[in-house]
């Protein structure tokens, strides 16, 4: 592919039955950030890939379920495998655990991506480590629907050593917090297993963001911003 091509990737080729499906998501309307938690859906998720580089690996599953009203609604999640030409490395799949036949029979990108869009609908994001996320999901989607993602989201890994600062230099992965607060997690680097494990911390991050008067998703995002900036070295 020569630089123009680069640039100026080919738009892709949906049918009329997805182009309709994703002006349907699309003109959903947005909601507000400034809800409290008790009136909101929020979507956790966490994603697995054939690799850590987010500009050459590809998105091999979402995993996400809802937190809605506060609580963890384990009727409305999701896990889906995207349909891959060619399997990851073995290596890879030792990690997350899905197979090479798994992969290749997996859901066509683009109806993947569109059953997620719509399961998500518009309501915010809440991931741990989210630049890998949401570099996975917003390039996959670029790629496969030919849009640009751009919706709110929150990062727990910056929201709980905002919360807990004494703690924040020894404790900076999932595992970590996990071990803080006694989550389990029936599945490590399962997609939808690690996004309820996700969940579970943020329900036990809440009232110490309710005792500090970060009721709402937009002061959420705020917190974790604040912490990122406070945090990188000068």
């Amino acid at each position: 592919m020569n630089w123009l091509g680069r640039l100026f990737p080919k738009a892709p080729d949906l049918t009329p039955q997805q182009a309709g499906r994703l002006a349907r998501w699309q003109a959903l309307p947005s909601p507000r950030l400034d809800q409290p938690v008790s009136a909101s859906r929020y979507v956790v998720v966490d994603v697995e890939s054939s690799g850590l580089d987010t500009a050459r690996d590809h998105l091999i599953a979402i995993g996400a379920v809802a937190v809605t009203h506060g609580r963890i609604q384990l009727d409305d999640s999701i896990e889906i495998v995207l349909q891959q030409t060619q399997a990851s490395a073995r290596d890879n799949i030792l990690i997350h655990g899905i197979g090479g036949t798994i992969q290749r029979e997996g859901t066509p990108p683009a109806d993947a991506l569109l059953t997620f869009l719509e399961y998500l609908g518009k309501d915010p994001l809440i991931a741990f480590h989210v630049a890998f996320d949401q570099s996975m999901i917003n390039r996959a989607l670029k790629t496969f629907l030919g849009i640009k993602f751009e919706h709110a989201w929150a990062d727990l890994a910056h929201v709980a050593p905002a919360l807990h600062p004494r703690i924040a230099r020894h404790t900076r992965a999932l595992d970590d917090w996990m071990g803080v607060f006694g989550i389990g997690n029936y599945a490590r680097h399962n997609a939808l297993a690690d996004a309820m494990a996700t969940a579970e911390l943020f329900l036990a991050l809440q009232p110490l963001l309710a005792f500090q008067g970060v009721t709402n998703f937009r002061d959420m995002r705020t917190l974790a911003q604040n912490w990122q900036r406070q945090s990188q070295p000068v």
